[in-house]
């Protein structure tokens, strides 16, 4: 009989623990079209403003700013873009794991390179590895998530680049393909003409030429642009990265909810047969407990 029970307690349990991941599931997929929407909505305006940088850049051959300039990489400011909040697979695991392995290979100290880490995931892991933090406070990546709620490690990485300081910036994030894949990937946000994001705009189909005239000059508009544009760019990283936390929590509460439902199934054909055991037991006793008498 005990054994009967201690069956029971973990049907109970287990399905209790299905019921959770079953509603996080739900909420995990309505999350993900709404983040599919953000994205959607929001790449027509990082094309926009680079193709923006490009007109302004070829409004003059000779301009120039330190932001498109490669020079001796000294000291490397890396960010992690991960959740707040663990229960989504290998989703950070993946982005640490792909970190580690380009970090070893390319450099020989934790001197030579500094983490901004957005989400707590990604704060807590580099407490962990003794890396060098920009952001002394825990940067929570929400699913509402502002420019404000990053803003001070912006603008702490692109002054320290603009000061010589830091002389490259790369953000490690996971790339949203599908529901079902989630790809790590890095990307230089700093210097600019390593940016996959900064291209050529294209030559107009029309038969006129388009020309810009820029006030007060080209230079200054370039210089309110750039910072603009790194920080959008990096705001579109981390809509991926929400999009692929989401998905990613999906696929594991899925998987976690048909793991529980194969383990009640199990338990049940256990309790099946501890409780014909039993009552065997019990028909034998009565019946040689009559025997006896007769």
């Amino acid at each position: 009989m005990a054994a009967m029970r201690d069956i029971k307690k973990r049907i109970n349990a287990t399905d209790k623990t299905s019921q959770i991941t079953r509603a996080m599931y739900m909420v995990s997929a309505s999350k993900l079209k709404r983040a599919e929407r953000n994205i959607t909505n929001f790449r027509p305006l990082t094309k926009r403003l680079t193709a923006s940088l490009s007109r302004v850049m070829q409004s003059d051959p000779d301009i120039t700013h330190p932001m498109f300039e490669s020079r001796d990489v000294d000291k490397t400011v890396y960010i992690l873009v991960t959740s707040d909040r663990g229960l989504a697979g290998p989703y950070n695991a993946s982005l640490f794991k792909a970190f580690l392995a380009y970090v070893n290979k390319h450099h020989g100290s934790h001197d030579e390179f500094a983490v901004a880490a957005l989400g707590y995931k990604a704060y807590a892991f580099a407490k962990r590895k003794g890396f060098t933090l920009i952001n002394e406070n825990v940067i929570q990546v929400r699913d509402d998530i502002q420019f404000l709620d990053f803003q001070e490690v912006t603008d702490d990485f692109i002054k320290g680049y603009l000061s010589g300081k830091y002389d490259n910036v790369v953000a490690f994030y996971n790339h949203f393909v599908n529901t079902l894949t989630q790809k790590v990937e890095h990307q230089t946000l700093l210097p600019l003409d390593k940016s996959p994001y900064i291209q050529p705009e294209q030559a107009p189909s029309e038969r006129y030429k388009r020309m810009y005239h820029f006030e007060p000059s080209a230079s200054t508009v370039l210089n309110q642009l750039l910072p603009t544009v790194v920080v959008y760019v990096l705001y579109g990283m981390i809509l991926e990265a929400k999009a692929s936390e989401h998905a990613a929590r999906m696929t594991a509460m899925k998987s976690a909810t048909d793991n529980a439902k194969d383990l009640i199934r199990d338990l049940k054909l256990r309790y099946n047969r501890a409780r014909q055991d039993a009552i065997t037991i019990e028909l034998t006793d009565i019946i040689g407990g009559a025997e006896a008498v007769n």
